[in-house]
């Protein structure tokens, strides 16, 4: 019986034995909550009140004519939670006895809200980003005019997409900072050439919508970059910058790509202006996504993307 009674309190577990009339033959380990006063003969009434004391008398008086064994709960505030186990059994000279272990079960609890809160969360981003995929399959395929056309680009989109959300996903979906944001959209497209893009500025951590949507801005600039022929034509590199602003008392983040042209992408200047999801995403998506505004503009010697948003933007 001692080892029986150390082992749980080492699992700080209390112990209550009682006969078959309910008197306290034993009680060891009580928590804080229930503790009883000197010189007071032990009972279910005496240690958890009138409430708590029916509840068991009741349920014990059922094991006694019926099962072996039950459990039930006892709350205590909004998160103290305590698990009573109660079963009968049968000494050696042929007594019975009622046995009850009482765990607390508050930080299973809390770990289930957890978990609860955290799926809820999964679901409502896994919407999201649902959503999102819904929206580029249904622009990429408006803009595409063969069906190989429309799996290049939806597959580079949906790859933009994942880089971010993994990004996400590394931080407990805290978010993205800056500058790994970039540098995971812009990696793949540079192989060695990291030299050509420059990025300078504050380092924010952006909320998991930006992330996505910005994100997707940074993969469309650096794919028309790419398509275009202006990254690596010139000896200069493309500057990404962030910087921290103040607007109406509410700090935004002040986001700017600044591409340099060459002399072969300047023949494309009509090609390049026409409407296409990338403008779309750049100029509408995006901007309407995190509160914010944007402009795309292309001029002799060099492209340009200004993003303003909101820093505390929803998630």
């Amino acid at each position: 019986m001692e080892f029986f009674i150390s082992t749980l309190l080492e699992m700080k577990a209390s112990f209550i034995l009682q006969d078959l009339n309910l008197n306290y033959l034993c009680v060891t380990g009580l928590p804080d909550y229930w503790q009883l006063p000197p010189g007071v003969t032990p009972s279910d009434l005496n240690i958890f009140g009138e409430e708590n004391s029916e509840r068991l008398r009741a349920l014990k008086h059922t094991l006694l004519e019926t099962v072996e064994r039950d459990q039930l709960e006892i709350t205590l505030g909004t998160d103290v939670v305590f698990e009573f186990r109660i079963h009968t059994f049968t000494a050696n000279d042929g007594s019975r006895y009622l046995a009850t272990i009482i765990l607390d079960r508050s930080e299973d609890l809390r770990r289930e809200r957890l978990l609860r809160a955290l799926l809820r969360e999964v679901s409502h981003r896994s919407k999201n980003l649902l959503a999102i995929i819904q929206s580029i399959a249904a622009q990429t395929a408006r803009y595409s005019d063969s069906l190989h056309s429309f799996l290049g680009k939806f597959r580079g989109r949906i790859y933009s997409l994942s880089q971010s959300q993994d990004l996400i996903t590394d931080s407990s979906w805290r978010g993205t900072y800056f500058v790994e944001l970039v540098e995971g959209q812009t990696d793949k497209y540079l192989a060695d050439n990291s030299r050509l893009i420059r990025i300078t500025g504050e380092n924010p951590l952006l909320s998991p919508n930006a992330s996505l949507h910005l994100g997707l801005a940074l993969h469309e600039l650096i794919v028309n970059a790419v398509s275009h022929g202006n990254l690596g034509s010139s000896n200069k590199s493309v500057e990404i910058s962030c910087s921290r602003v103040m607007k109406d008392g509410e700090p935004w983040l002040d986001i700017r790509w600044l591409e340099p042209r060459s002399s072969k992408s300047l023949a494309d200047d009509t090609e390049a202006r026409l409407p296409s999801f990338g403008s779309t995403v750049l100029e509408r998506v995006v901007p309407a996504s995190v509160n914010g505004i944007a402009r795309y503009t292309i001029g002799k010697t060099e492209i340009t993307y200004d993003l303003s948003f909101p820093e505390g933007i929803p998630n």
